[in-house]
């Protein structure tokens, strides 16, 4: 059974590494600050470095924030590529550019080892539930060895294509669900501000062609006013982020993608960064001046 080193112990990246040691692997860590007791008391081998973790394991995930954080976390000094040896496997798992990501995956095959870029969609819920849905890009190959690794953490795991295609699918996901929720609160702050009521409201269109998961999940939401994230508008922010900056480099116009970043930035203006992002709405409501929820 292969070692496995995991990079990155936030609320996302703690509870998958976790289900990696329940899954009998033995897993060597390294995160800033220590990593969780939890971890270390099932079985974790924390690390003083990511070299020193790549010097232990042979498949190395990495789960951080973003684009900046994974090139340090791989290329620093001390990072993972300093420990590697030919034939091992970088897994990233974090959100970041695919442009910068194809970049990595290069610099890491130069070294004689595989790069899955494997996104995940699912927030901490799905992390601690072991049901995220894993977006992959890289060689059948190593897919093909990670994947009982990946089926520790998911449910829904995917293929997609050759690096930097796992980013690109998980950016169209965050793209497809802001726009979703912009949809959801335009509906429902008509619906209230006519005067029906948006539960029921809800309920009905949840039994039509309108129907989704933001609908049923995000509506109630804002239905209800429960706006504790959740997956959090600064995070989102990034994830759109991403999409502009892709598309302004592939030549691509998406104006609706621009609009719901916008309204995110709205609410974050008014102190909602950490709102989950279905608070969306909220900006929506501020354009109204009237609350689904009146």
């Amino acid at each position: 059974m292969a070692n496995i080193g995991f990079i990155g112990l936030g609320i996302m990246g703690a509870p998958m590494a976790g289900h990696l040691i329940n899954g009998g692997y033995t897993v060597y860590t390294f995160t800033h600050g220590e990593t969780p007791k939890a971890l270390i008391d099932a079985g974790a081998k924390q690390c003083a470095s990511g070299a020193e973790v790549a010097r232990n394991a042979d498949i190395i995930i990495t789960m951080v924030p973003d684009t900046p954080h994974v090139e340090d976390a791989l290329f620093n000094p001390e990072g993972v590529a300093a420990g590697l040896s030919k034939g091992k496997i970088v897994v990233d798992m974090s959100s970041i550019s695919p442009v910068a990501t194809k970049e990595f995956a290069k610099r890491i095959n130069a070294l004689g080892c595989e790069y899955l870029d494997a996104p995940v969609s699912g927030g901490e819920v799905g992390a601690k539930a072991a049901s995220l849905t894993i977006m992959v890009g890289g060689s059948e190959t190593a897919f093909n060895n990670v994947k009982p690794i990946f089926e520790l953490m998911g449910k829904n795991i995917t293929l997609v294509g050759g690096n930097g295609d796992g980013q690109i699918t998980k950016v169209a996901n965050q793209i497809i669900v802001a726009l979703n929720i912009e949809a959801v609160g335009e509906a429902l702050l008509l619906a209230a501000k006519a005067g029906a009521d948006p539960a029921k409201v809800r309920q009905a269109l949840m039994g039509g062609f309108a129907n989704s998961r933001i609908l049923e999940v995000h509506g109630e939401r804002m239905v209800k006013r429960t706006f504790d994230p959740g997956f959090r508008i600064e995070l989102h922010q990034k994830d759109l982020n991403l999409a502009l900056t892709t598309a302004r480099q592939l030549g691509v116009s998406l104006p609706n993608t621009a609009t719901a970043q916008e309204l995110f930035n709205a609410c974050a203006a008014h102190g909602g960064k950490a709102w989950d992002h279905s608070a969306m709405v909220r900006a929506l409501e501020k354009m109204a001046n009237f609350e689904i929820g009146q």
